[in-house]
């Protein structure tokens, strides 16, 4: 069987959860499937990895149309396979196109959707118009859609009611805890302005309307002062959700110490030594499908205190490996608390309560790393897919 995988991000251009969730599936699948990478981007050196650039007649057009392009040019490759599968609604009009022209099965993974991501209309202007609808095209017509958990699937059925609910599966996102486990490095930590013999709070993730970011730095100026934010934070979506970010920084900085933003990306294993010495992993989102970064961090034996919003409580247990805090939020597609105030304020209660436990908290990331390694494995994940795609192939 061959499977053409589509895809924006592949390695070494990723920067969130599907490039990871990807490249991670896409190993684990090549022992038993012929699997064709095709990737927006530079040339890369891989065997069976295929990169496409945009046409140069689209070099200044707008971004979704420069997306558009680039799958058009992807679309006469994937002649000759068995299936196509998307990610992301970049990928998306590429599985659709090559399905209907090849007379192939189109699966698409669904990683967010952009009916919940009503913020991206500062990043797209009028292009977000565009990347809806084609969204909405490839969802309504694909044979099957693979959503990342059972609140992704909630969420697919909701916004797109013609989709047949039998056409939905839940197939977790995956973790691979021998790449990341707990690294006991204080020098390099002590080296980032960190303090490994004080407590510390951690987040990690793409500066962006959906990651709560600006919600955590309130609630950071409500922490014990002896208590450490770390922000592992980079790759704004706009001009202005990073001046929002730097105006939260720079105030929670004049108020307290031990506040600490790296803005670079950092490979995985000084990455994992600032994770293995945190006291608690923050996930702050008021939108999170099911949340990667969540699993890294149970991996490296983090606890994590998460918001209870999409699918992270299907990977947080609340009380086992870390803690939940409650949300109630606007149904409008932006996922704003209906209480801005009260998030906050539990936010921080919650962080608190685990920050000042380092026994507890130590506990939580234990019970977090067994639960990471028993339930999320890259290996029975492609299992599953795989059952997936002979399924669809019969």
């Amino acid at each position: 069987m061959r499977v053409d995988m589509i895809t924006k991000e592949y390695p070494p251009e990723i920067y969130g959860g599907a490039g990871v969730h990807v490249a991670e599936l896409v190993k684990a699948l090549r022992p038993h499937v012929d699997v064709q990478v095709r990737a927006f981007g530079s040339e890369r050196d891989e065997q069976g990895t295929n990169s496409y650039r945009t046409p140069l007649e689209l070099a200044s057009a707008n971004p979704a149309l420069q997306t558009l392009g680039t799958d058009l040019v992807m679309v006469p490759d994937i002649a000759g396979a068995d299936i196509v599968h998307s990610h992301t609604w970049y990928a998306n009009f590429a599985g659709h196109l090559a399905s209907q022209l090849h007379g192939i099965p189109h699966v698409l993974t669904a990683h967010s959707l952009e009916p919940l991501r009503p913020w991206k209309a500062e990043q797209l202007g009028g292009g977000y118009v565009v990347s809806s609808g084609i969204e909405r095209l490839a969802y309504e017509n694909a044979d099957a859609i693979i959503a990342v958990s059972a609140g992704m699937r909630a969420d697919i059925l909701r916004s797109y009611p013609q989709v047949d609910p039998a056409r939905v599966r839940v197939i977790h996102n995956g973790i691979d805890v021998n790449a990341w486990h707990p690294v006991h490095n204080p020098d390099f930590v002590r080296a980032q302005g960190i303090d490994p013999d004080r407590p510390s709070i951690v987040f990690v993730g793409r500066i962006t309307r959906q990651k709560g970011l600006p919600y955590l730095l309130r609630a950071a100026a409500l922490l014990p002062p002896e208590v450490q934010l770390v922000l592992c934070a980079g790759a704004p979506d706009t001009a202005e959700i990073m001046a929002e970010v730097q105006a939260g920084v720079r105030a929670l900085q004049q108020s307290r110490d031990g506040v600490v933003w790296i803005e670079r990306m950092l490979p995985r294993d000084q990455l994992s030594a600032i994770l293995s010495a945190a006291t608690t992993f923050v996930c702050p989102s008021v939108y999170e499908p099911l949340g990667i970064v969540n699993l890294e961090a149970m991996a490296c034996g983090a606890a994590v205190v998460g918001t209870a919003t999409g699918g992270i409580p299907e990977v947080v247990d609340d009380g086992v490996t870390g803690r939940l805090v409650p949300i109630e939020q606007l149904q409008d597609g932006t996922g704003t608390p209906v209480d801005p105030d009260r998030f906050v304020t539990d936010l921080a209660a919650v962080l608190t309560e685990v920050a000042i436990d380092p026994d507890r908290a130590a506990a939580y990331g234990a019970a977090g790393r067994e639960r990471a390694a028993q339930e999320f494995s890259w290996a029975a994940i492609a299992d599953t897919t795989r059952g997936l795609y002979t399924e669809l192939g019969a």
